[in-house]
């Protein structure tokens, strides 16, 4: 679907209202239900068609990126229920077993019971989880809470839906394309456990929006700004030029189309580093808004984890015009 098309769809319903909601709607695709007062459950669900060739790459991408949700607001996944639609009657049922094989490997590694799921039959394959994680709700990290002053961190380098797009082309190099599916299929858990421990006041990971579209919804509902350097923000080796070329998904268009009014280019700025920045992308890093005085030691410190593309991109500023410059 494209940027705004659920809020249109949603326009007018009205759902029942629950003082134990600590988040629903404003967040997207995941929810914070408060059980007691150390306790609240996030619920998330996210399902994509194949975006590789090979289907147990593919089911441990689907996987790591429907989990990502759950550690962007600082929870611990417990349990996933699969969702699955696959042409049984036209295609080989093993390669739906690997695409399952690479989802159970994921969730095994994120220490996540598989509790069941649902399948139908369709003419194109699609699979992700239904995630159910616990967090402490008075420790639970939203999109809202991010403050002026604010550094901003970003844990996964961008361009997974260039890449992608390449490949399907097929003018992508196999180091392209080995280091991109590597990184999605890489959970965001050591940079949540590492982020735990600093003062981060809003977070999201970066996904089908872009990175632009989802901190326009941090600005939004935190009521700020943002300002971005263009020379620290991480991107794979390549996906400019292939921006440049004009090999970008469909998606990364319309987010640029969305939420470009929201931000003020820099002269330097070209229409390549633009699309980059709006690349719709695939099981993306955590974007973390920290206080300015432990922006260092956390960069340091996911550094330390293993983190290494890592690195602060930007600033949060007071702004009630919720403009993000890049410069």
């Amino acid at each position: 679907m494209a940027p705004g098309d659920l809020e249109v769809a949603l326009g007018g319903l009205k759902a029942r209202r629950d003082p134990n909601l600590i988040a629903g709607f404003d967040q997207g695709d995941k929810g914070v239900y408060k059980i007691s007062d150390s306790l609240a459950l996030i619920h998330t669900v996210d399902f994509f068609t194949p975006i590789v060739d090979d289907p147990y790459t593919y089911g441990q991408i689907a996987a790591a990126n429907s989990l990502s949700d759950v550690y962007a607001m600082g929870g611990t996944p417990i349990t996933a229920m699969n969702i699955v639609a696959f042409p049984a009657g036209c295609m080989d049922l093993g390669i739906l077993r690997e695409i399952l094989r690479g989802g159970l490997d994921k969730m095994n590694e994120a220490n996540t019971t598989l509790v069941g799921g649902h399948t139908i039959e369709d003419n194109e394959i699609k699979y992700g989880l239904a995630v159910t994680g616990t967090v402490d709700p008075r420790k639970v990290i939203l999109t809202n809470g991010a403050q002026p002053g604010d550094r901003l961190i970003l844990s996964k380098p961008l361009g997974t839906g260039i890449a992608n797009t390449a490949a399907k082309r097929e003018c992508a190099s196999a180091e392209l394309i080995s280091q991109v599916q590597k990184t999605m299929s890489t959970l965001n858990h050591t940079s949540a456990e590492v982020m735990k421990k600093f003062r981060v006041h809003a977070c999201t990971d970066i996904t089908g929006f872009g990175l632009l579209g989802h901190l326009a919804e941090i600005v939004i509902h935190s009521g700020v700004g943002a300002e971005l350097e263009l020379a620290n923000i991480p991107c794979f080796a390549g996906v400019v030029e292939l921006a440049r070329d004009g090999i970008v998904p469909g998606g990364t268009r319309r987010n640029l189309e969305f939420r470009e009014k929201m931000v003020v280019w820099g002269e330097a700025v070209a229409e390549e580093y633009r699309l980059l920045l709006f690349d719709a992308q695939t099981s993306g890093g955590l974007l973390m808004s920290v206080a300015e005085g432990d922006a260092r030691q956390l960069l340091t410190a996911l550094h330390k984890a293993g983190v290494s593309e890592a690195n602060i991109i930007g600033t949060i500023v007071a702004d009630k015009q919720h403009c993000i410059r890049v410069v």
